[in-house]
């Protein structure tokens, strides 16, 4: 059998789930909520009601709701610690297929994308590299019921408060959208759609693209497109600036400087003795960057990032995340 840990670099590639950086597990907890569910979901409709949420719509969405999911628990019990190096997540997320099937994307979305990138300012191959990063363009999109997993997540009492929103969130959209119940599916999560929107996301930059009366982020990829282009815009994306990249330290560097939150321009991060990755000099530029490091311990790489990239983390916390989107974006670029 091969080693776990490459076993799970492999389900990268294949499953495109990048927020997962190993595969150890930490024991499964039973539910913390010492309140019975049908009392607890019997509650939570009074208050959805109270918050504008109508009858028929509740009746609908819990028509089959009797019990928590426990696969639903199991998957947000599992808090794994990054046991990969960014080469080897790089690896496995941005792998030569996803690379290559950006490229496709790419040009056989051209002219949708071309459009929607000057409307919201947002260079159309990082959306793309959105696309293939959350879902692998949009092939695997999740398969819960999303009443169903939030309404589990808002019950069982770990992180109850920001899921019963999401639930009230997800209860608007079905209202909104006129969908029906089994329509709404997404990861184990709430997260919904080709871009993985959260529905509290969802209700505030989905976009209805092709105007026909349906913000479609499941079905449609041009409404994906442009609610992701939205929200890259709402997070103060840089039309003219791409993300970061790989540079090279001297060995004298003020180890003051590695912080996300300190800003200098190329020029000056050049004058300070940074190299290119390839060992050359920065080019000439008053565009600032910060200096990070991504990874742990002697495997960390250190980058100089731009203001995208720290929007990039507003969308997924995670350095690796990010630092994959801006990976992949610049491998498919248009020649």
């Amino acid at each position: 059998m091969q080693n776990l840990k490459y076993a799970w670099i492999y389900a990268l590639a294949i499953i495109g789930f990048p927020a997962l950086l190993c595969a150890e597990e930490a024991p499964i907890n039973p539910m913390l909520n010492p309140v019975p569910f049908t009392q607890w979901l019997q509650a939570f409709e009074s208050d959805a009601r109270s918050q504008g949420i109508q009858q028929t719509t509740l009746d609908s969405a819990f028509s089959h709701t009797d019990a928590p999911l426990e696969r639903v628990i199991t998957l947000d019990r599992k808090q794994p610690e990054s046991v990969l190096t960014l080469e080897e997540y790089l690896a496995g997320v941005v792998s030569k297929k996803r690379i290559s099937d950006g490229q496709k994307a790419l040009a056989e979305h051209n002219k949708l994308l071309t459009k929607i990138g000057k409307k919201f300012g947002v260079q159309p191959r990082f959306i793309v590299a959105l696309w293939g990063i959350e879902t692998n363009y949009g092939r695997n999109t999740g398969g819960f019921n999303t009443i169903d997993a939030l309404t589990t997540l808002a019950y069982d009492g770990r992180r109850s408060d920001f899921f019963r929103g999401e639930l009230i969130d997800a209860l608007k959209i079905l209202e909104e959208e006129q969908m029906d119940t089994s329509e709404m599916k997404g990861s184990w999560a709430g997260a919904l759609g080709q871009c993985q929107f959260m529905p509290s996301t969802y209700l505030k930059y989905a976009v209805d693209e092709d105007k026909d009366g349906k913000r479609d982020i499941w079905g449609n990829s041009g409404d994906a497109f442009a609610s992701i282009a939205n929200y890259l815009e709402s997070l103060g994306w840089n039309k003219d600036e791409g993300w970061g990249r790989p540079v090279i330290l001297p060995v004298d560097l003020d180890k003051h400087f590695i912080d996300i939150t300190k800003e200098k321009t190329l020029t000056e991060w050049s004058e300070l003795g940074v190299l290119t990755s390839d060992g050359d000099p920065l080019p000439k530029s008053h565009i600032s960057a910060s200096l990070i490091l991504v990874g742990k311990d002697e495997n960390a790489v250190p980058y100089l990032v731009y203001g995208n990239y720290k929007a990039l983390l507003e969308w997924n916390k995670s350095r690796f995340f990010a630092t994959s989107v801006g990976v992949l974006a610049d491998e498919i670029r248009s020649p």
